[in-house]
């Protein structure tokens, strides 16, 4: 099935989610839905998040700020969300955006009101959704913290999960098996096209897995769903990672799960054998695996750990094609 304009509905966090959204812009996407993690723990959101007990309000900002309008009106509002106070007292360090959000929350009583009016200040190109109306916290477990290589050590928050030195085996939620944002679901079942990452694998990608509405919701979608792999592994969490072993750990946590297409930057696997190894690996999740031009480059010619919105929007553009 081909799509001209297509309705894409991206799950993830932080940059990464950023990039994508970008990008589902600059393919000319008919809607949009972000479906943004909620168990960061650190920075402004976890100090609101601790105060106020609230949804956590970074990454959701940070997907408000990608979808702004790209008016004058629309860059002054980028601008102010994006905005973090200096200095040493109270306001150091938190972002605008993310005391917008919580005051707006306390005032409407609801999060997801209050994301839906900054959109409709913004002049939104869509809709920023919490995968849970609750904030989580990830739990990892975690080897290479003790003298014996075999032990595993329980390591809990985002924060300490993405950061820790040794090396994440396998994360979980708490609560576990939380309910989904019913405005997360549906916007997965209404869309052309899904995404899934990239980002922070254990903390950004893999925990809207764990939320068995969102992954029922995956599996009965027509959308084609993709799976956006990271372009390198990340210190802390994913250190030393193949890209092969971020998919077989992908499909350890959501074994049900079936995704169509897998794209990965053509410059990660570096021989063909890798290329087939990864090929096999997808097998595991019913996947075909893709291999594009993704990477950013730099005014200097150099390339850059970030993926590239226009390129990433051409990739988007095949898929809605049938391409």
């Amino acid at each position: 099935m081909s799509f001209a304009r297509p309705t894409f509905t991206c799950l993830g966090g932080g940059h990464g989610l950023y990039q994508t959204l970008t990008a589902a812009r600059a393919a000319g996407a008919e809607d949009i839905s972000a479906v943004v993690t909620v168990a960061d723990d650190g920075g402004s959101s976890g100090r609101l998040r601790r105060e106020i007990d609230l949804v956590p309000p970074g990454d959701l900002r940070m997907a408000l700020a990608a979808l702004t309008d790209d008016s004058v009106n629309g860059t002054v509002w980028r601008d102010t969300l994006q905005h973090r106070f200096g200095g040493h007292g109270a306001m150091a360090g938190h972002a605008l955006g993310n005391l917008i959000i919580a005051g707006l929350a306390e005032r409407l009583g609801d999060t997801q009101a209050a994301l839906d009016q900054v959109a409709e200040w913004t002049g939104s190109a869509g809709r920023v959704i919490p995968v849970c109306p609750q904030p989580l916290d990830i739990e990892a477990d975690v080897a290479g913290l003790d003298d014996d290589p075999r032990v595993l050590r329980s390591v809990r928050g985002q924060v300490a999960v993405a950061t820790t030195p040794g090396e994440v085996r396998r994360v979980r939620l708490t609560p576990a098996r939380p309910a989904a944002s019913r405005d997360a679901v549906q916007a997965i079942l209404d869309a052309d096209i899904v995404t899934i990452g990239p980002g922070s694998w254990f903390s950004s990608v893999i925990p809207h897995l764990l939320v068995p509405e969102i992954t029922d919701a995956l599996n009965q979608t027509d959308a084609k769903v993709v799976v956006i792999l990271n372009l390198s592994p990340e210190a802390g969490e994913t250190h030393g990672f193949t890209t092969e072993r971020h998919i077989h750990v992908f499909a350890q946590h959501a074994p049900a799960l079936r995704v169509d297409t897998i794209l990965v930057d053509n410059t990660v696997p570096a021989t063909q054998g890798e290329r087939e190894n990864l090929r096999h690996a997808a097998e595991q999740l019913g996947a075909e695996v893709e291999f594009r031009s993704l990477r950013e480059m730099g005014e200097d010619g150099v390339a850059l750990n970030r993926h590239d919105p226009l390129k990433l929007a051409a990739a988007f553009k095949d898929l809605a094609q049938g391409e």
